[in-house]
């Protein structure tokens, strides 16, 4: 933990040594704010009209933040007066509008100093001296808005990163380069996956080859969730006001909800399944027999993104949230918790991901009682306890109805997703009046789980093409075996061997272009293909097949059947290998 806060320290000193260099490079420049980051640090700054920043820039600006460290001066905090404090930064609006934010809150106003040459306005902590940094790159420029907000100036962001030796920085510059080699985006693009058109930013589409991922994925989810006794629902996705105001979302989350009229009536695009699926279960009178009561729903919400925030699948508008609902009582909660965690536990060991968790607390801006919110998070923190899952408490960040236990992936670039959540709920019931006639012939208010395993179908999706870089399993891709006649000779007898595949339902496809076979080849490797059988005069001749794999593994004479039965048996494990 002190080395998380000394690295985060130097981050920030980086920051304002990044502050300084802008200062002696672009007379005029505004300094508006420039915090540190999990993985580096930004500034924002307001440039000089007419003047603008690229990636070109970046070297020089560096040089000029070498030449300020080495002068290895001390990072001097002073307490200051709010007076003092707008007469230091006269003229730079930004650091106006800080000052009367802390005097608000009637926190101290401080600044720090490097050395007696530069000052900013800062809360702080830093290292001892700048010569503390050891080891920095500014990685890229962008715009951004003060504050977020688009109706304020786009001010220049420029981000950077720091670490306590050049090795450590040499380990992250050649991560980011893999992870730009493993963008989704562009992966997603070269195997035909999905696209995002400029009629609809943020609703992403998704094609053929993208389906066929798509609905392996729900197949498997179906699978599972029938296996642990759920049941299958559907909700619509547009619900009068009514709905959202007795669920709470009306009042609580109507920035990032899309509305409509009809016949003169306020309704929302659904931003979540659970009010819908409450629906459900007030259609019918419960009995305390029915509980635990387990609904799940592939439901696809809408969530208003700002513009700047969206990214492929990973922050997008319009997705498919993998939900499920669980209705119990009280004395059920921790068998029902401990489910669902073997259940997630389960499907993230499948796809060959590490993960750790956190466990998320009552939020400020919340609904019920203290008791209500005591026995939900004692309920979550026993399961996790008797499971004996290491877990971080992640105080005040649980949802406005209840704590909840969030799952965050790690990739094979060390990368942090938060994909699967359970999340427990004293609230949404008793808003709808949920009940059940319990054994002692009286109504109850059964309790509620919130929970994803996938977390959305996109962003899984997106996640699975980086981790995978596009090679995806083979029970997951969406092409498997790619037949590559070699001369128009072997062609009748590859289309022969294309009808066995598909009659076995693995899902192949013929390159019958006019080509030389080193060229298909080499296009069924970018593809990403599994299998590559390469079919000439002599496997014509003996009906067998030559096999090679996307890890350049070759096999000659292989009976076709036994072929069949060795990617049916891969197929039917869900391995995460080529061979079984």
């Amino acid at each position: 933990m002190q080395e998380d806060s000394l690295l985060h320290n130097m981050r920030h000193t980086a920051e304002h040594v990044l502050a300084e260099a802008m200062y002696h490079l672009f007379p005029g420049v505004k300094m508006a704010m420039g915090p540190a980051t999990e993985s580096g640090f930004y500034g924002d700054f307001d440039m000089p009209e007419g003047v603008a920043v690229s990636t070109d820039d970046l070297p020089r600006i560096e040089e000029e933040m070498q030449k300020i460290i080495a002068k290895r001066l001390p990072m001097i905090r002073k307490e200051v007066s709010p007076a003092e404090a707008r007469a230091m930064f006269e003229g730079n609006e930004y650091k106006q509008d800080w000052i009367n934010q802390i005097e608000e809150r009637g926190e101290k106003v401080t600044v720090y100093w490097t050395g007696d040459e530069f000052v900013d306005l800062c809360a702080g902590p830093h290292v001892n001296y700048l010569n503390e940094i050891k080891a920095f790159k500014l990685l890229s420029v962008a715009g951004a808005y003060w504050h977020g907000d688009s109706r304020n100036k786009m001010l220049t962001r420029i981000y950077g990163t720091a670490f306590p030796s050049k090795k450590e920085l040499t380990d992250y510059l050649t991560m980011i380069e893999e992870a730009k080699k493993r963008d989704h985006r562009k992966i997603g693009k070269e195997l035909g996956l999905f696209t995002v058109f400029d009629e609809g930013q943020g609703f992403p589409v998704f094609l053929p080859k993208g389906m066929i991922l798509k609905n392996l994925l729900i197949d498997y989810w179906r699978e599972l969730h029938t296996r642990e006794n759920y049941m299958e629902i559907s909700t619509p996705i547009i619900l009068n006001r009514k709905l959202w105001e007795t669920s709470g979302h009306w009042f609580h989350y109507k920035a990032n909800m899309y509305t409509t009229v009809i016949d003169d009536e306020d309704y929302a695009i659904k931003p979540m399944n659970c009010p819908g699926g409450l629906l459900v279960y007030k259609s019918t009178p419960r009995s305390y027999k029915e509980l635990p009561m387990r609904m799940g729903e592939l439901g696809i919400v809408h969530r208003h993104e700002a513009s700047g925030a969206l990214h492929g699948l990973m922050r997008v508008r319009c997705f498919t949230q993998d939900d499920a609902h669980i209705y119990m009582t009280e004395e059920q909660i921790p068998a029902e918790i401990k489910g669902v965690v073997r259940l997630i536990d389960e499907v993230y060991t499948k796809f060959g991901f590490k993960y750790h968790v956190e466990l998320s607390t009552r939020p400020e801006n919340s609904m019920g009682t203290d008791a209500e919110w005591e026995t939900a998070t004692n309920g979550l923190k026993q399961a996790l306890d008797d499971l004996k899952i290491d877990y971080k408490v992640n105080e005040g960040d649980g949802a406005f109805y209840g704590p909840k236990i969030d799952f965050h992936l790690e990739d094979c670039l060390g990368r942090t997703w938060q994909c699967g959540t359970i999340q427990l709920d004293f609230q949404l019931p008793q808003r709808f009046e949920a009940e059940y006639i319990g054994a002692d012939g009286e109504k109850h208010r059964p309790i509620m789980i919130h929970r994803v395993v996938y977390g959305s179908l996109e962003r899984f999706i997106g996640i699975l093409t980086e981790e995978y870089a596009g090679k995806f399993p083979v029970w997951l891709s969406p092409v498997q075996v790619k037949v590559l006649p070699v001369s128009d000779k072997s062609l009748e007898y590859a289309k022969s061997v294309v009808a066995a595949l598909k009659e076995a339902k693995i899902r192949c496809e013929l390159d019958d272009k006019d080509e030389k076979i080193g060229y298909k080849i080499r296009q069924a490797q970018l593809e990403k293909v599994p299998y590559m059988l390469v079919l000439g005069e002599k496997e014509a001749e003996s009906g067998n097949i030559s096999i090679r794999d996307r890890d350049g593994q070759q096999k000659n004479g292989v009976n076709l059947d036994e072929f069949i039965t060795d990617v049916k048996k891969v197929n039917g494990s869900r391995s995460l290998k080529l061979w079984e």
